[in-house]
């Protein structure tokens, strides 16, 4: 895809960009493997908190002592949202892992299903925002970490099984586990819009054009309402250097979208195409 074309379409995208995943008797096997997966959740935890101490020791001195104090205010207040201070802090200070660290400390005060879902898509969502590696597999296993509290709570919550998938996939360590779940999940339930555009994205992101045009054509049948799949469709056709089938899924994006602006843009698009 060109330069040209992601800065006109690329905001379009986004919504879906934003549109990948979980002890005083002698122990048994089954209790020490518990034990285990307990102290490792707590090394990934740890692994956040110490990149959030790095970055509080980094602050100018009187900003340092503002930011403790505000810490210290949330931690005391028996209030579930005490911490929403907090993760503006840093989403302002343009740290959105950070901001994901809070974002649970909330989750674990309300121990609400949606709530951890929400600290899971904070956690997956800053990945892109990091360079580190160390950072980046802590924030996947956080992810995971997050939703996995989140099925607990609700069994059927089908959201957060798809993000743990996404996390295997893309953490690349375990790629096979994520799409082995992934199709689990497609045997009760290959309706669901979202499962459908998490296969479609990662036949993008493996370059299996072919069977992402056919998941995201899945999702219009699905929902025909979801116009911006023609969006993908086309960016999928282009790459595959098909300029009618990218011109007429443009097309039909235009004809459809309510956004004045984002049918300008795609209007104009168009016309550079036929004209190549």
């Amino acid at each position: 895809m060109t330069l040209t074309r992601k800065k006109q379409i690329g905001l379009l995208l986004t919504a879906l960009v934003l549109f990948v995943l979980l002890f005083l008797a002698p122990k048994t096997h089954s209790e020490k493997k518990s034990e285990s997966k307990e102290m490792l959740s707590s090394n990934q935890n740890t692994t956040i908190i110490s990149f959030l101490e790095s970055a509080v020791l980094a602050l100018e001195p009187d900003k340092k002592l503002a930011y403790e104090l505000l810490e210290k205010t949330a931690n005391q207040s028996k209030i579930d949202t005490s911490f929403v201070s907090l993760v503006h802090y840093w989403d302002e200070n343009k740290r959105p892992d950070l901001a994901s660290f809070f974002v649970e400390k909330i989750a674990d005060r309300v121990k609400t299903s949606n709530g951890y879902l929400k600290a899971g898509n904070r956690y997956y969502y800053s990945v892109r925002f990091v360079k580190n590696d160390l950072e980046i597999e802590s924030l996947y296993q956080s992810s995971i970490r997050c939703y996995q509290k989140s099925i607990d709570v609700d069994p059927k919550n089908t959201e957060a099984k798809i993000q743990i998938a996404a996390c295997y996939v893309e953490d690349g360590k375990d790629p096979m586990k994520g799409i082995t779940l992934l199709k689990e999940l497609e045997k009760t339930d290959s309706n669901n819009v979202k499962l459908q555009l998490t296969f479609a994205f990662f036949s993008v992101k493996s370059g299996q054009i072919d069977k992402a045009i056919k998941r995201f054509n899945k999702v219009l049948e699905i929902d025909p309402l979801f116009i911006e799949a023609y969006l993908h469709l086309a960016d999928a056709y282009e790459q595959q250097n098909d300029k009618n089938k990218t011109i007429e899924m443009l097309a039909k994006y235009a004809n459809l979208t309510e956004d004045a602006m984002a049918k300008q843009e795609v209007l104009k698009y168009i016309e550079q195409l036929k004209s190549k």
